[in-house]
């Protein structure tokens, strides 16, 4: 985050950074229209359900793990490879998620120790804490240069701060940014993709863009593909204006992919085929 400087509030002169304002725009446009689907009124726990179920379907996807949907909605034991532990682990966290709203604001390092626990609970004296140096990273997707251990820490605090100090800056920067730095910095073991989207779902839910978690951001991530969506990481990771608004642009892609497929289902759901 590098573009951060020294100003008092760094996210919010990342929102102002070209093209960012119309992204944010763009997201809140496709958030109300989803929210102001009829069904929504009716049926909005049913929708955040399945909006849960395919945010978490497609977070696994970007971790290897690219089972159907049906598949996930199916299956009921998640310990017999990789692939179904992953699955199971996206599962879990996106679970987890609401219980931990009101914590973050106060401890995000708490509710990222949490989320690690939850996805990774059997990995003895690793889980739940962040990685110490030596110890070996399991992050299949991300080949970027992993910072030290004591780098990690650092920027980490400081990502703490920033987000208890709270800010002007709009949901979806803040959102993006959580994100970028958690897979930039992978400051667990294991599991760090799972539990950046999550922590990036627990963003836009707390800040009340997306109260009811029916745009699942992952869902637009694994449409927009892997390769999209590492180039974006490269461009938040260079630190350049340019490479951060890019960034910025592709989570808000994905929110808006998020909302138009929860759109979808008040379709089907409205013509009562779901």
């Amino acid at each position: 985050m590098s573009t951060a400087g020294a100003t008092a509030d760094p996210l919010a002169a990342l929102g102002a950074l070209p093209g960012v304002a119309d992204s944010v725009e763009s997201v809140r446009k496709a958030v109300d229209r989803v929210y102001g689907h009829r069904i929504m009124r009716r049926r909005s726990n049913a929708i955040t359900s399945e909006a849960a179920l395919r945010g978490a379907r497609g977070s696994a996807a970007l971790s290897g793990a690219d089972w159907a949907l049906e598949e996930v909605r199916r299956r009921t034991d998640f310990s017999g490879d990789d692939e179904a532990r992953t699955v199971g682990a996206a599962l879990r966290l996106t679970a987890e998620a609401g219980q931990l709203l009101s914590i973050w604001r106060q401890s995000p390092l708490r509710v990222l120790a949490r989320l690690h626990l939850v996805a990774a609970a059997d990995q003895a004296d690793q889980v739940g804490r962040p990685r110490q140096e030596g110890e070996p990273v399991d992050e299949p997707l991300v080949s970027l240069p992993l910072p030290s251990a004591a780098e990690a820490h650092g920027r980490l605090d400081g990502l703490a701060e920033l987000i208890i100090a709270g800010g002007s800056a709009p949901a979806l920067v803040t959102a993006a940014v959580v994100h970028g730095e958690l897979l930039a910095l992978r400051p667990f073991t294991s599991h760090n993709g799972l539990i950046a989207r999550t922590a990036e779902r627990i963003v836009l839910v707390g800040s009340g863009l997306d109260p009811k978690s029916v745009c699942p951001a992952e869902v637009g991530y694994a449409e927009l593909g892997r390769e999209a969506y590492l180039q974006a990481l490269d461009g938040y990771v260079s630190g350049t204006p340019e490479g951060m608004a890019a960034w910025i642009a592709h989570c808000g892609r994905a929110v808006e992919l998020g909302a138009r497929e929860s759109t979808a289902v008040c379709e089907a759901l409205q013509r009562g085929a779901a």
